[in-house]
């Protein structure tokens, strides 16, 4: 594995007229693995996204990806990567070997070797029993894993999945996520971004979190949830009155709120003599809490405590 990071910024930038999309980007990603771009909606995720792909020109700083500048270079990266978006950028008319074996001759290759790479890579992503039918009658996975399927009709050294499971089922997601971890063990180094944090905690080496279009931490999943607390006391309150009132008494201090289930998530280190302090700050009487559990903290946690978004964020 080579020691070049796959991509290098620094100070980089975006806008779209007078709204600053990104803001002086630094972000240093190793070759090799899963690099996760973490981030609620609006972020600057894809943005970010589309300037390392070259899709998209940045307004200030630099950017280099395997070796290469996104702009001066940008034709000479474009051989090396690959990029897969939100949407499946596929033919829904034609079948899935048509779309593969097009995709390959796009790419430069001969026809018998195209329909030979498509057939590969229907086998691969377990598309076979699905090739001749047409793409509009494919399940949202489905298209999902074929959309990746043409991202490798000619192996990239750097694979972009931009929220690659947005939309799909439990079971559709955990078959993505296999597939991505046999990516890295192939070599590919792989680019993620996504909304969701158990996705980001399960495949990424590294993890960047971004909000507000700035890098708000950045480190492996064990590095950021030490930032915040080695765990979280989860108060079950009886009833909405006491949640209510547990809710004013814990504030900012509140990391997860549930009013549907009446529950509330405070930090802790997990100590006897902290959780009991706390209990009697918002049970004094014994009567507003009907149970409490502490859990490790995760990467929600994180989220919530770096950017302040518990309320907006876990509200029912």
């Amino acid at each position: 594995m080579t020691h070049t990071p796959a991509i290098e910024t620094a100070a980089l930038g975006k806008s779209f007229g007078a709204v600053r999309v990104l803001g002086d980007i630094t972000l240093t990603v190793p070759a090799g693995g899963v690099f996760a771009l973490l981030g609620p909606n609006g972020s600057g995720k894809t943005t970010l996204v589309r300037v390392l792909s070259t899709l998209t020109r940045p307004d200030a700083g630099t950017a280099r990806v395997l070796g290469h500048d996104v702009v001066s270079e940008r034709r000479a990266l474009r051989a090396r990567i690959s990029l897969t978006g939100q949407y499946a950028a596929l033919d829904e008319l034609q079948t899935g070997t048509e779309n593969l074996a097009m995709m390959g001759r796009l790419r430069g290759l001969g026809r018998t070797a195209a329909r030979r790479r498509a057939d590969e890579l229907l086998e691969r992503f377990d598309l076979t029993g699905a090739a001749r039918r047409r793409v509009l009658t494919y399940s949202g996975g489905m298209r999902r894993r074929l959309d990746i399927a043409a991202s490798l009709v000619t192996p990239p050294d750097l694979l972009f999945l931009d929220e690659p499971t947005t939309g799909l089922d439990p079971r559709s997601r955990h078959t993505m996520w296999d597939m991505v971890t046999d990516l890295t063990r192939a070599g590919v180094t792989v680019f993620l971004t996504t909304q969701y944090l158990e996705e980001a905690d399960r495949l990424a080496d590294r993890i960047a979190l971004l909000d507000g279009g700035r890098v708000a931490a950045e480190g492996t999943a064990d590095q950021l949830k030490a930032r915040v607390s080695t765990g979280r006391l989860d108060l079950v309150l009886d009833g909405p009155a006491a949640f209510a009132d547990a809710l004013r008494a814990l504030g900012d201090r509140a990391v997860h709120i549930d009013s549907e289930h009446a529950t509330l998530g405070v930090t802790t280190t997990g100590g006897a003599a902290e959780i009991r302090a706390l209990l009697d700050e918002l049970d004094p009487d014994r009567t507003a809490v009907r149970a409490f559990t502490v859990r490790p903290t995760t990467l929600d946690d994180v989220f919530f405590a770096l950017t302040g978004r518990a309320q907006e964020a876990t509200r029912v």
